[in-house]
C-alpha cells in the first residue's frame, strides 16, 4: 500500500482538438468533481498537451489509500472509471489507471489560474 505517503492515480486519454474545451468542461463536472467529493481524496488536477490534431488529457488524483480509490471507482482500483459521455469525446481509452506513491512533493504550493 503506502506507509503513510499520499497515492497518485493517473489516467490519460486523447480527444480531437475541436472537442478539447468541451471535454475539459465535461471532466470538471464528472470525474474531477466527484473525485474531489470522495472520502480519502486529497486533490486532483486535469492537464492537457497539444499533439497536433488531438489533445492528450491527463487526469491526476491524490488519495489517502487504495481503499479510498477502490470506493471511488466502485470496484477494482486499477480500472479506469469512465462516465456516460466520455465515448462522445475520447479517441483512445485506457482500461487501467496507473498508481504511484508520492515520495517527495509539496501539493500545497501548487496554485491554479482559475481557482
Amino acid at each position: 500500500e503506502r506507509d503513510g505517503a499520499m497515492l497518485m492515480r493517473m489516467w490519460r486519454g486523447s480527444v480531437p482538438k475541436a472537442k478539447h474545451a468541451a471535454y475539459v468542461e465535461y471532466v470538471k463536472q464528472t470525474g474531477y468533481k466527484e473525485s474531489l467529493e470522495a472520502a480519502g481524496n486529497r486533490g486532483a488536477c486535469v492537464l492537457s498537451r497539444d499533439l497536433g490534431d488531438e489533445v492528450e488529457v491527463l487526469f491526476l488524483s491524490f488519495w489517502d489509500s487504495l481503499d479510498a480509490i477502490q470506493a471511488y471507482v466502485g470496484g477494482d482500483y486499477t480500472r479506469v472509471r469512465y462516465f456516460p459521455e466520455d465515448a462522445k469525446f475520447l479517441t483512445t481509452f485506457s482500461a487501467l489507471a496507473d498508481h504511484f506513491v508520492m515520495v517527495a512533493g509539496s501539493w500545497e504550493t501548487i496554485q491554479l489560474a482559475d481557482e
